[in-house]
């Protein structure tokens, strides 16, 4: 039986969820360039907090998001976050980052990495039970063998929805302010032996 699920997310104005590109190249180059990280850690602090009611996460009007809110809230999130040269390229790197800036907020959500190496079974049951639970899922991908792909490598993105289509089990995933359907398959089967993977979150 074909199923589908989708969480709520937000919008600021006509974008799902924030945009790295709305830092200037000129003046904020490092968010522009590579804080794509620092994005999906801003867009799950605002999820928690709108959708589960955690206090403290989002220090901005939660019923208004504004675009210079957000921009504000990023430079935040940028200090736990911050554009490396080689990007945040690893799991625990964004564990770290993410886990402090909860600290520091006296929030208790626990954060877990999934590695991309794990197989393709399993990695649709986590996805699926993460997302029935309420948790969006910050995911890592670094090189990819599909042009179909470009646009998401060495790049973070949110999971916030799938769909069972017969045998294929699609994820939405949410980047540049719209959310896109891939085939999980496709997406977790990169071609490669570097591998990124997912954010998971239990409360």
């Amino acid at each position: 039986m074909d199923t589908k699920k989708e969480l709520p997310h937000f919008y600021i104005g006509s974008s799902l969820g924030g945009q790295q590109k709305w830092y200037s190249r000129f003046t904020d180059f490092g968010m522009h360039a590579g804080g794509c990280a620092a994005i999906t850690a801003c867009d799950c602090a605002i999820y928690f907090e709108k959708y589960f009611g955690l206090r403290g996460l989002y220090p901005f009007d939660l019923e208004k998001i504004s675009r210079e809110d957000y921009l504000r809230f990023g430079k935040i999130m940028e200090r736990y976050l911050y554009p490396r040269w080689s990007g945040v390229d690893k799991l625990e790197v964004y564990l770290d980052g993410f886990g402090k800036f909860l600290s520091d907020r006296n929030v208790e959500i626990k954060i877990l990495p999934w590695s991309g190496e794990n197989n393709l079974d399993d990695t649709r049951q986590i996805v699926r039970r993460q997302i029935d639970a309420g948790y969006p899922l910050p995911c890592l991908t670094l090189k990819h063998k599909e042009p179909a792909f470009q646009e998401y490598v060495w790049h973070w993105f949110i999971l916030d929805g799938y769909e069972v289509r017969g045998e294929n089990f699609f994820v939405k995933a949410v980047s540049y302010g719209i959310g896109r359907w891939f085939d999980l398959e496709k997406l977790w089967d990169t071609g490669f032996t570097q591998k990124g993977g997912l954010i998971l979150f239990e409360l």
